[in-house]
């Protein structure tokens, strides 16, 4: 029966509510994040939507339960992402998003997440989106309204005036302004304030100019160090973590000393800042796979050629800080700025992580641990252990051998909910 309705949800594409039942998951290998290491043929208890227990095959005692053959494939916790942009397209860069509309943004959105959450990703920050669209979707996706990922949402990137986060492509008789755009302490802590009220869980702001907006330098500090506590202060007297985009050096020291809890990007983060960083345990989310396509693809989705330009100076330069942050032992955050690049694609990340200085298992570990510790979830997702929210992955060949198996998920489960099974294909 149960195989019935998991293939009656793919062919529909709509996600399961989270079960009731006590369900077994047995005849698979189970991944112990904390150590690294691969338990072989092991079983996985679920009950209402939480791990009950996991220990050998057939240990579990779990009679009447019902079962879930995983056929000898390799399971994992729920992957998640720090950093997307679930409400926006590849294929519309630069002018061409000028023609998107909100109420377009968020029907994209509702793809997107399915995408994503096919993926194998089961939660994800969203930062930064079009009129709080991205709040509007997790509410969705909470009450099984559509399939998607668990949500993080941070609703209007703050920026300054012509910066990163505004709005830069029309004239100055449009008018165009970015929803969080603004200047100075005051007026800052009140876009943290209005991003709260409107069901912000996080804040995201630009501390420096970035890759795809006209007219931003990568290398300039947007915000000072008075602007930038005053985000951090208010937002975390909020209760809300801060998510800062900074690729130049400069802006990431100021964001650093501001006490942002994560550095999106940091493509050129300095030797002394990576010491701050480590000092302080903050999180360096730097999505080292989008470089590909915007190089290869980017032109043809409508990426102005200023950008193009922009990125064929950082790329390398950002894999090679990624390396060094790595060596320092930095903790690395599992980000990849979906939505530059084709939604469902973000398991593409792990082997560029790995051919840049990480092992398999670390990799995979930003991914769960690393990123449940960022989103404060430590005690709900980032490992398979009693407890934690049924978040399970599978996939038919064992990633700490080929991290790319992580590419293409066979098993989704969120919240003991079974979205795909392509184990018994």
């Amino acid at each position: 029966m149960l195989r019935t309705l998991v293939s009656a949800a793919a062919l529909c594409g709509l996600a399961l509510s989270a079960s009731a039942e006590t369900q077994l998951l047995t005849g698979g290998h189970v991944f112990d994040v904390e150590r690294g290491v691969m338990l072989k043929d092991h079983d996985i208890l679920v009950e209402d939507g939480r791990i009950k227990a996991v220990g050998r095959k057939g240990s579990l005692g779990a009679s009447g339960a019902a079962r879930i053959e995983m056929q000898g494939a390799y399971l994992l916790p729920g992957l998640s992402d720090s950093h997307v942009h679930l409400t926006s397209r590849a294929d519309l860069h630069g002018y061409r998003r000028l023609a998107v509309s909100t109420p377009r943004s968020a029907i994209s959105g509702v793809a997107n997440a399915e995408k994503t959450l096919r993926a194998g990703f089961t939660t994800v920050r969203n930062l930064g989106g079009p009129g709080f669209a991205d709040v509007d979707l997790k509410d969705a996706i909470d009450t099984g309204e559509i399939p998607g990922p668990r949500i993080i949402p941070a609703g209007h990137s703050i920026g300054i005036t012509g910066g990163h986060c505004d709005n830069n492509l029309l004239p100055y008789e449009d008018k165009a302004l970015g929803g969080g755009v603004a200047d100075g302490p005051w007026a800052v802590r009140q876009k943290v304030r209005e991003n709260k009220k409107y069901g912000a869980e996080v804040i995201k702001f630009c501390g420096t100019g970035g890759v795809l907006s006209k007219g931003t330098t990568i290398g300039a500090q947007q915000f000072t160090l008075e602007e930038m506590k005053a985000i951090v202060d208010e937002a975390h007297e909020l209760g809300l973590k801060v998510a800062v985009h900074a690729h130049g050096a400069k802006g990431i020291q100021t964001a650093l000393e501001a006490g942002v809890d994560s550095v999106e990007h940091a493509s050129l983060i300095s030797d002394d800042s990576l010491k701050l960083a480590v000092k302080q345990g903050t999180f360096l989310s730097m999505d080292i796979y989008v470089s590909d396509f915007i190089l290869s693809e980017g032109e043809a989705a409508g990426i102005l050629p200023e950008s193009l330009e922009k990125e064929k100076t950082v790329g390398k330069a950002q894999r090679e800080r990624f390396q060094a942050a790595v060596k320092a032992g930095a903790k690395i955050a599992y980000g990849t700025d979906a939505g530059v690049y084709t939604h469902g694609l973000n398991g593409r990340q792990f082997a560029y992580m790995v051919q840049w200085g990480m092992r398999p298992a670390e990799a995979i570990r930003a991914a769960t641990l690393g990123n449940a510790e960022l989103f404060g979830l430590k005690a709900e997702i980032g490992s398979l252990t009693a407890g934690k929210r049924a978040d399970i992955i599978a996939v038919k060949g064992d990633p700490l051998t080929n991290i790319r198996e992580l590419e293409d998920v066979d098993f989704v489960m969120k919240d003991g909910a079974v979205f795909h099974n392509g184990l018994a294909d």
